[in-house]
């Protein structure tokens, strides 16, 4: 299913911003709703600025944003934006008094399922544990939209599993959206349905998984398969001893003899061999 065929839950057209030397977009971006969204790209590619425009955290240059009132959106960064001082439960109430919908009973339940005591000084809490406990805010009322930003990071492998778990829980509920910036991602490769690609500011890729391996594929073999007619046709070429590996359209195929080998791409065999072609053209 195209994302643009799709009812947007988030829909942003044009929208810039600059920060010192750099410049976000313009991007025309659509978050379809009902569906998880994965936002990829390096650290400092522009996600971070992306979801804080988006959401109104900062002021745009330019462009326009449609989404759902921000009582109805659940927000998780990376660190706890709630007072080191207070406790679990102070937070959850000061969550409670501006976000209709609030269900303290789901809170409790999932602080248990996070093991975070409600007592706890949000202070004392460990990295893992305060991203925890912006998650359990963020989907205390079961928000129409939720929007995490590295929301695994500190997070033990075990905990990151129970996360992905509990996102497929929450997506059972009608027209849930999620978007889900990460650059781990392995956590996306079976659980998000669309994926946006920005790098450098700029709109790299916008569809679904499998439009993207249907688009795109992993090239690897020997150097003898390389010629002057195929290499430029290898986005990331990585020249090792003796062999060779990069993405090319899928398109491309017929240019590669029998010495090569083509499989799927993983999500981040596409984002880093992109950002050793940055020179060459978008993926879109």
């Amino acid at each position: 299913m195209n994302a643009i065929a799709t009812e947007a839950a988030v829909r942003a057209e044009g929208l810039a911003k600059h920060r010192g030397t750099f410049t976000l977009g313009p991007l025309d971006l659509t978050i379809p709703r009902g569906f998880v969204t994965g936002m990829v790209g390096a650290n400092g590619s522009g996600k971070t600025t992306t979801l804080r425009t988006l959401l109104g955290l900062m002021r745009p240059d330019a462009g326009t944003v449609s989404m759902p009132p921000l009582e109805r959106v659940g927000i998780v960064f990376d660190q706890p934006f709630v007072l080191p001082d207070w406790r679990v439960r102070d937070a959850a109430a000061a969550y409670a008094a501006f976000r209709s919908g609030w269900d303290g009973p789901h809170f409790e339940g999932l602080c248990r399922r996070f093991g975070i005591d409600p007592a706890a000084k949000v202070k004392d809490l460990s990295r893992g544990e305060g991203n925890k406990l912006m998650i359990a805010l963020a989907m205390g009322n079961h928000p129409e939209l939720l929007i995490l930003d590295e929301p695994t990071s500190g997070l033990d492998p075990a905990a990151r599993a129970d996360l992905i778990d509990l996102l497929r829980e929450h997506m059972q509920r009608e027209d849930a959206t999620v978007l889900f910036s990460t650059h781990i991602t392995s956590d996306l490769e079976h659980f998000a349905d669309h994926l946006v690609f920005i790098d450098g500011g700029q709109l790299v890729y916008a569809g679904t998984l499998d439009e993207l391996a249907a688009d795109f594929a992993y090239v690897h073999g020997t150097l003898d398969g390389l010629t002057a007619e195929n290499a430029p046709l290898i986005r990331g070429l990585r020249r090792g001893q003796g062999s060779f590996d990069g993405i090319i359209r899928t398109r491309d195929s017929a240019a590669f003899g029998s010495a090569v080998q083509l499989d799927a791409p993983s999500i981040e065999q596409i984002v880093v061999h992109h950002q050793q072609h940055r020179e060459g053209a978008p993926l879109s």
